[in-house]
């Protein structure tokens, strides 16, 4: 089973309180939906228009589940407390076998 990638790169965060609220409810959405977090805020080297601002990168057993992740209700509820403090380049991706 090929398995599927939450790629989150946040080019500005005017709220960091609203990214913190955001955070508290989107883990155990994540977690129930089978993610595993890979990697949050670690160093990042940008090269040609890449940026170096937060970068998450969400690990799943399989493309599909890494979809209903995001429709689940409790990451729909997540993101109600995201949208205005937080400009954010979100993408749901196939892994390669």
């Amino acid at each position: 089973m090929v398995k599927g990638y939450w790629v989150s790169v946040y080019p500005a965060i005017s709220d960091p309180e609203r990214l913190t609220a955001y955070n508290k409810l989107a883990r155990p959405a994540v977690q129930a939906g089978g993610g595993r977090l890979l990697s949050r805020d670690g160093r990042v080297v940008a090269h040609e228009a890449g940026i170096t601002q937060r970068v998450v990168l969400i690990e799943f057993d399989s493309f599909e589940q890494a979809v209903a992740a995001y429709e689940s209700e409790a990451y729909q509820k997540a993101l109600v407390a995201l949208p205005d403090g937080v400009e954010r380049d979100f993408r749901i991706i196939e892994g390669i076998d």
